[in-house]
């Protein structure tokens, strides 16, 4: 169970009103939680998730499994932890490479290439992400959908802009687009685990993809 924190060492905060200081518990804390999160997240990005053990990650960490289980009711939680975290990472990796483009294609395979570099040295991680979504509970998969918003949000972002700027049709459905252009890509590491795709094979494949999806929304005008 976690320790409680007594009134006496409740977390103070400044006349100028900014975030409250933590105490010394409390910080020691944040640095267990930091460390357990960075060794499984290296463990997970070798291994994959089942491989990695709790055993191997409280060790990585240089603690004890205690400790582990002191910050994390389980591996699951540990897993969903470290996605949540990488995520919304990946997000605004994906945000900032849309953001030089000018066109609905060039926004949205400027992006979804960025997270390929991005992730594709982690590709166990990746793989042990996609065989989850098929075998979690339903809270877990709610979760891993919360998680995976914010990257589904960039595609859609971009296919907004280009209806706004009439390279879509104004009726265009954007969330049916977001979610096929979303899963090409997720479908395409799947190529890169057991094909060894590279990065310009991965980029040619969803520039494609990204063509046959936007054909039928395509303004003419």
């Amino acid at each position: 169970m976690r320790d409680s924190i007594p009134a006496s060492a409740a977390q103070s905060t400044d006349v100028d009103g900014e975030a409250p200081r933590l105490n010394r518990r409390q910080t020691a804390k944040v640095r267990t939680r930091q460390k357990v999160l960075e060794a499984a997240r290296t463990l997970f990005a070798e291994r994959g998730y089942e491989p990695a053990t709790i055993r191997d990650i409280a060790k990585g960490a240089g603690m004890s499994t205690g400790a582990v289980f002191a910050n994390f009711q389980d591996k699951a939680e540990l897993f969903e932890a470290v996605l949540s975290t990488d995520l919304v990472q990946l997000a605004e990796t994906l945000k900032a490479a849309a953001a030089v483009e000018t066109t609905v294609r060039g926004r949205l395979l400027a992006a979804l290439t960025a997270g390929y570099h991005a992730s594709l040295e982690q590709l166990p991680l990746v793989q042990a992400v996609i065989a989850r979504s098929w075998f979690q509970p339903v809270a877990s998969e709610m979760g891993t959908r919360a998680a995976i918003k914010p990257l589904i949000s960039v595609v859609t972002d971009a296919l907004q802009a280009g209806v706004r700027e009439r390279e879509l049709t104004q009726d265009a459905d954007v969330r049916l687009l977001s979610e096929m252009i979303y899963e090409a890509w997720l479908s395409n590491y799947r190529r890169a685990a057991y094909d060894s795709w590279t990065m310009e094979q991965l980029t040619v494949q969803i520039g494609k993809q990204i063509d046959i999806i936007l054909a039928g929304a395509l303004s003419r005008q």
